[in-house]
């Protein structure tokens, strides 16, 4: 485990692969293609943590399932964070809002890096996502208002490309290719899926060595 945590560390202080990873997951057709970068005077901006911790001895990161009564994406599963205050980092932004919605506390987190942002047209918010470590589980206390389940993933079965689908939906009146990771019949998509793509895709250069 600490070797991972070696090599993503150091990994995410170079170049990442950012969008080309993140298309990897994306949804066809998707509801426009603009960059952050294109967006990043207009759009809503909110950080997300990506956390990793041991657990029954294999590295894990925590998702959560959305509940019905947040303004988007709804019952969707994705990562803690949210919406950055005026006076916050993507990071504090980060952390505040994962310690909000499941009592992750931020004195236990250490920031390995961050991701590639991510615009997600739908809700106009561009997503900052951070990645950090905790020496052991979290106490998950999720919020009642934002939080339906806590969700709990290995990494080796998040990097295993047999749990990795692809599906047509019908969504929203639209019929859409759908690219997710797939966990004892949950689906992991969208936004969510894409910023995970990048992460995995970092990884992938310690499993390959």
């Amino acid at each position: 485990m600490d070797e991972t945590l070696q090599f993503l560390e150091k990994t995410l202080q170079e170049p990442k692969p950012g969008l080309d990873a993140q298309l990897e997951m994306m949804p066809h057709p998707r509801p426009g293609h603009k960059l952050y970068s294109e967006v990043e005077d207009t759009c809503v901006k909110a950080g997300v943590l990506i956390l990793l911790y041991p657990w029954k001895e294999k590295l894990h990161i925590v998702f959560t399932r959305r509940t019905d009564r947040v303004d988007f994406h709804q019952a969707q599963i994705s990562f803690p964070g949210g919406r950055k205050e005026e006076d916050e980092s993507f990071k504090e932004a980060a952390l505040r809002e994962a310690h909000e919605e499941v009592n992750i506390s931020p004195d236990s987190v250490r920031i390995l890096g961050e991701l590639t942002p991510l615009f997600v047209p739908p809700s106009n918010y561009c997503i900052y996502p951070v990645v950090a470590v905790t020496d052991e589980r979290p106490d998950f206390q999720p919020s009642e208002l934002e939080v339906a389940e806590v969700i709990e993933i290995p990494l080796d079965h998040l990097l295993d490309p047999e749990n990795i689908r692809r599906e047509m939906w019908h969504y929203k009146g639209a019929d859409l290719e759908v690219p997710f990771y797939s966990f004892e019949g949950d689906h992991i998509w969208g936004a969510t899926a894409m910023i995970l793509a990048e992460l995995l895709e970092l990884l992938k250069g310690f499993m390959d060595k």
